[in-house]
Formats: structure tokens, sequence, C-alpha cells
């Protein structure tokens, strides 16, 4: 179903059952990728603006945005962009290694609001301009600084405000800025997984299909071979106290003809004590963070949370730690092996060509701390056949082989569509008492049809493909389609994974859940192609 159908069914029920959750499918068009704007030259503004919660709240906020039109946008197929005087986020700021930066801030807030500027930790940043600053120099109200800086090692930073840092970083004044390799490494021009992703051959020649778009900024995070990827997302986690917002909103309005600099025109907002109610991924909450990128409801909150994949595939997770308080994210379905934190590659100290990060069952996030991270999911471990083969079927699905290579993996025919399956599980049923294309003797039941339906929201088939609903009945019929009354059941059909923090608050919108820091990955059938160009 359309995202912006499914937020309304979320707002309305509970969510289903774990297992049911695990094997739902949805069918999105909204999805996420990594969106920026790119230099090397970057016009930003602070200024001020409403934002909107799922709970109907327009929250008053200061975020950076772009006093012109930016030099472009990436990925370059991302269909709407736009860069608003103010954002939350602000602009993720797209640049390579080795090429110089530049910077330039106009002060944009209320005179009241002060001196603003913004710090680039990890680079050797010169400024000028402005006013002396306690850490950079600043750009006060209507005035300039700019900031210049040569990226030295690929990687994802943050930046945010270096100016009373409890009160506008907590208004919104941070961002990202990913360092692209200048030089991709020869074993990514051409990724194992990737290689014939574009129109996968034996479907693409007999159903139409086309072929599928890279919506990669680069073919690798880092200067180095084991850091290649399929697709990649940028996820920034930040929190909202509401009182300190509602607070900075009415001082300046009673500050409203103040000038700059004289005696009590200045903000005195209580940072303290702190009780956020607002739990967001790249500024929106669950569901609003699954509509697209640039959505037109969202002037001020462009960027979503929404990621697809393929079985297989290498997913980038870029992730940031904004605002003041750890979140201990949690991506089910797999672990997330850590490439790299704030630009620095983690090697082994005896063999530099080894990846020696490590692997977490949740990515938590300090404050300020960026780390990229390899996602992937296969299937293995299901303990059936989630395609859904029948060695006597006449289907394509049914036809497939698979020949596991020394890792247990199906990859000697990249043109396969069950490319990357764990062979182990390769004609395993899911039922013990089977009643469709699966024969004998699976680990569970299905349940009723009706247990997988929720309105017009459906568990759907535990298999992957548009065709999985009629390869799934059970002892009441078929299961529920992979669509809803809005989309046919030969539409896309995947497995919905939830991924949310592991703090039960964060999980609800000013108390009410779900909501806050939520979101799902959806895993696809090979045959269907992602488009992330909204």
């Amino acid at each position: 179903m359309r995202a912006t159908n499914m937020k309304k069914m979320i707002l309305k029920t509970r969510f289903l059952a774990p297992v049911v959750a695990i094997a739902m499918l949805l069918t999105a068009t909204a999805f996420a990728a990594a969106p920026g704007i790119t230099g090397p030259t970057f016009n930003l503004t602070a200024s001020a603006a409403y934002i909107t919660q799922p709970d109907g709240q327009m929250i008053y906020s200061w975020g950076y945005g772009c006093t012109t039109t930016p030099s472009g946008y990436a990925p370059t197929a991302i269909k709407g962009t736009f860069c608003n005087t103010m954002q939350i986020p602000g602009p993720t700021l797209i640049v390579t290694e080795g090429q110089p930066v530049t910077v330039n801030l106009t002060n944009g807030l209320p005179a009241a609001a002060g001196n603003t500027s913004i710090l680039f930790p990890g680079f050797n940043v010169t400024a000028t301009g402005g006013v002396d600053g306690l850490l950079t120099k600043e750009a006060a109200p209507g005035g300039t600084v700019t900031y210049t800086f040569t990226p030295s090692s690929p990687g994802t930073r943050s930046y945010y405000s270096g100016t009373q840092g409890d009160l506008q970083v907590e208004m919104g004044l941070f961002g990202a800025i990913i360092v692209l390799p200048n030089a991709v490494p020869g074993a990514c021009t051409t990724p194992l997984i990737r290689s014939n992703l574009y129109g996968i051959q034996n479907y693409a020649s007999l159903n139409g299909i086309g072929t599928e778009q890279d919506f990669r900024l680069a073919a690798s995070a880092y200067d180095h071979a084991k850091t290649c990827y399929d697709r990649e997302y940028l996820f920034q986690f930040s929190e909202m106290d509401p009182n300190i917002h509602h607070q900075a909103d009415l001082q300046v309005q009673a500050r409203a003809n103040c000038t700059a600099g004289a005696i009590g025109c200045s903000l005195e907002v209580p940072t303290e004590p702190y009780h956020p109610a607002y739990f967001m991924i790249n500024g929106r909450s669950m569901p609003d963070d699954m509509d697209p990128n640039y959505a037109a409801e969202y002037p001020h909150q462009p960027y979503n949370g929404n990621p697809h994949m393929h079985p297989g595939e290498q997913v980038l997770l870029r992730i940031i730690g904004q605002g003041r308080w750890q979140h201990p994210f949690h991506e089910h379905a797999n672990h997330v092996r850590i490439l790299g934190r704030d630009g620095n590659l983690i090697l082994s100290q005896t063999d530099n060509t080894q990846l020696a990060g490590p692997l977490f069952f949740t990515t938590t996030t300090t404050p300020g701390l960026a780390m990229d991270g390899i996602f992937y999911y296969t299937g293995k471990g299901l303990n059936w056949d989630m395609y859904g083969h029948h060695a006597g079927s006449s289907t394509a699905l049914g036809s497939l082989s698979c020949s596991a290579d020394a890792n247990g993996y199906n990859t000697g025919d990249t043109t396969a569509l069950n490319y990357y399956e764990w062979c182990q599980d390769h004609n395993k049923p899911m039922q013990v008492a089977p009643f469709g294309d699966v024969g004998g003797g699976g680990p569970v039941t299905l349940p009723d049809p009706n247990l997988f339906t929720n309105g017009a929201w459906y568990g759907g088939s535990p298999y992957l493909g548009p065709d999985a609903t009629v390869r799934a009945t059970g002892p009441t019929g078929t299961t529920p389609p992979s669509g809803t009354i809005a989309n046919p059941p030969g539409s896309e059909a995947g497995f919905a994974f939830m991924w949310h923090s592991h703090n039960e608050r964060e999980i609800t919108t000013n108390n009410i859940f779900p909501g806050g820091m939520m979101m799902m990955m959806l895993v696809d059938s090979r045959e269907f192609l992602i488009d992330e160009s909204n």
C-alpha cells in the first residue's frame, strides 16, 4: 500500500503480533536513499520555522537551510528536490575526499537568539569573518561567517552549532556531512551483488520489468575494497523537549523588536530539567518518516526513513546521533557490521586489508557520533524456503535451483531470481501440514487467514515475490493477498522488519504509541525494482 495510506492505518490500529509483523507484506512508493546537496561551496543560513509532528503539533524550531539554490542535489535520480531556508536536519552536505570545501553561514535567526555558528568535528577548519566565539567564529544576527576545510578521509560525520549548544542544537541546528572517496577501489566498480541487479535477465525479458537505477552516492564507503555496497541510507536520530521550544517561541515573540546585543535582547531559556517527548529519525517521527523524501507536506523536514533492499544486498547505513541522548536503535533481521566511526575506518592491527569493526545488535547513537555500517539479509536461519520453491512446480520460482558456494549461498548465477539464497533451506516447506505449493513437514503451521488481517492492512504471505499469495494456503483457504484493496497481489511482496529504538518511550510520539524512532526495512524479491526517485 502507499506509505500515506499505511500511516493512517497505523494511527488507527496496533501493530500485528511479532511473527506476523515479520512476514507482513507492504507495498510502498516512498523510499529512502541518502539525499543531500553538493558543493564544493555551500551557502547556508540558520533560520526559524515550525515543524510538524504526527500528533498534529507544530513545534517552533531553528535549523540550517539554503540561502540560494544549491550547486546540485544527489543522488541525481531523486525527483522533487528542494532546500528551504530552514530544515531539520540541516542539508546533508555531500563532498569528496581531498577537495576543498567552503561553507558560508548567514545568521537568519531572530535577534534575541544571538550569534550562531557551525562546528565540523574531525576537520581542520579555517573560519573567517564574523565575530570571535568560544569554539569558533560566529555569525552575529544578520551577519555571515565562512568556514573552509579539506576533508582528508571518507565517511559520515555530523555538523552542528558551536554556540550555546544546549539550546541551539536542541532547537535543531545540526546536520550531516558525507565525504565520498576520491578513488573507488577496483573491486567496487562491479560489485558482486550489483553486477546484474539492473534488470535481472530471466525476469526482465519475460515481464518487461525494465532496469533499476543506481541511487548510491559512490560505489564504496571508504578507500578500501571491502567497503563496497549496493544501497545506502542516512539516519540521524534526535529528540525534542517541546517545553524548551515553547519557551523559546514565547521569548522570541516578546523580544520581536529588540536590537541584537542590547540589554534585555537575549533569550533566557532553561534547558534543564530535560524531558523530551518527540523522538525523530531524519527530523520526522513514525509514521511520517515513511512518507517520501521532499514531500510537500513537510517543507522543513525533507528527509525520510524508509529503507528497502533485495536479499543478499550489502546495505550501507550511515548513522548519526544528534541531540543530547543516546538512542539504542535496533535493526531487526540481522546485526550491523560497523565499518568506521567519524570517518575513521576500523582495520585489523595486524593486517590492514581486513576490517575489524564490531558487530552490533543495536547501533547505539552517542550524541555527535557518526558511524558507517553494513546490513544485509539473506533469509539464512528461517528454516523454510522464503521463495516458496517446490521441486515439482512448473512456475519460474519452483524450477529454480540452488547451488551452494563455499559459504552456503547460491552465487553461481548472478541473474538468478534467488541469487544469494541460503541453499540449506531450499525446498524446505514452512507449513507442518501444507495445502499449497510447498510440500511436507515444515516447522510451523500457518494461522487462520483472519489472524493475518487488520482492516485493509494484511499480514500476507510468508514468501517473497508478487505471486507469493498463490504459493501459500492454509486450512481455511488462501492467506490474504500481498497487496491491499488499493494494490493487487501482483505488486510488491516482501518482508517488513521493524527497526526501532529499544528505549520504549522513544517509540512514542508525545506518549502515543506507535510513533517516535520507528520505521520498516522492506526486503523485496529481486524481480521488484526499488525506485527511490520518489
